[in-house]
């Protein structure tokens, strides 16, 4: 969290949009633990299905909260991760409570993280983590209603006694609910062998594709390599020939000099010997 100057060193002017700043921001945040307070409140209560309050509330606290972290004074980036990790608890939550089947509440609920600090200096324990073991425990029970045959929100040995009478359990309503939860749990069984192929090919394939990756990242380092070393050859062999021709520039050089030389000795001599001997033809 960044430091602030004291009011002390402010100009007025600035002091007091300092102050203003510094409400503000507190009162934003106070009205946002309240709201938080409440909706955890009411996500611990039992609730109707047609109650629609709770999931306002959160939308409201999902604007709160992005206001609180455009403030310019927000409170220390642990404190904002925390109020995110609730409201986004209690918004899974919600999305949870919307799905069909028992089972797939269970799992949408395995993935939810509760906060994990207490909101208010009066809980021991978060409350958002309470809520997440209710509700555990309630798809659960759920669940086991599913796949007994039995109504969730009723007893399970009510609703037995009900089926079997009074004169006591009938062998035919005995096979029948075997039946029905063989049923129940071999369609499970299925469900569980069909995710795990899926899996399966997944792994399998991307398997796969990280060898095949492999292979083209292996051939386009051997074929660098092979450039590389190529460059390194071909720069020896210009070395070379550079130098090859630098001597044979250096050997022609030298010939040509003495052929000059010897030329230019030739004429001389020539001169002299053509000069002596003119007057004696005379």
């Amino acid at each position: 969290m960044r430091t602030l100057p004291p009011l002390s060193k402010m100009a007025p002017a600035e002091g007091a949009g300092y102050r203003r700043e510094m409400m503000a921001a507190s009162r934003l945040e106070l009205n946002l633990v309240r709201l938080l307070c409440r909706c955890e409140a009411m996500a611990a209560e039992k609730r109707d299905p047609d109650e629609w309050r709770l999931e306002k509330y959160v939308g409201a606290l999902e604007d709160m909260l992005q206001a609180l972290k455009a403030q310019a004074s927000k409170p220390a980036s642990e404190v904002i991760n925390e109020y995110s990790r609730k409201v986004d608890f209690l918004k899974g939550m919600l999305q949870a409570e919307k799905l069909t089947s028992a089972s797939e509440k269970a799992l949408a609920n395995q993935f939810l993280a509760p906060g994990r600090v207490p909101t208010t200096a009066k809980e021991r324990v978060p409350a958002t983590k309470t809520v997440h073991l209710q509700s555990r425990a309630r798809y659960t029970s759920e669940m086991r209603s599913e796949l007994l045959g039995t109504d969730s929100a009723g007893d399970p040995q009510l609703d037995l006694r009900k089926r079997t009478g009074a004169a006591g359990p009938r062998p035919g309503d005995e096979k029948q609910s075997a039946a029905e939860l063989d049923l129940v749990l071999q369609r499970h069984q299925n469900l569980q062998e069909k995710l795990a192929e899926e899996m399966l090919g997944l792994a399998r394939s991307l398997k796969t594709n990280t060898l095949a990756a492999q292979s083209v990242i292996k051939k386009d380092n051997q074929t660098l390599s092979h450039s590389l070393k190529m460059a390194d050859q071909n720069l020896e062999k210009l070395k070379m020939e550079s130098e090859r021709l630098e001597q044979h520039a250096q050997k022609s050089v030298n010939w040509l000099l003495w052929a000059m030389l010897i030329v230019v000795c030739f004429i001389f001599i020539s001169m002299i010997l053509f000069i002596r001997i003119m007057p004696k033809l005379k």
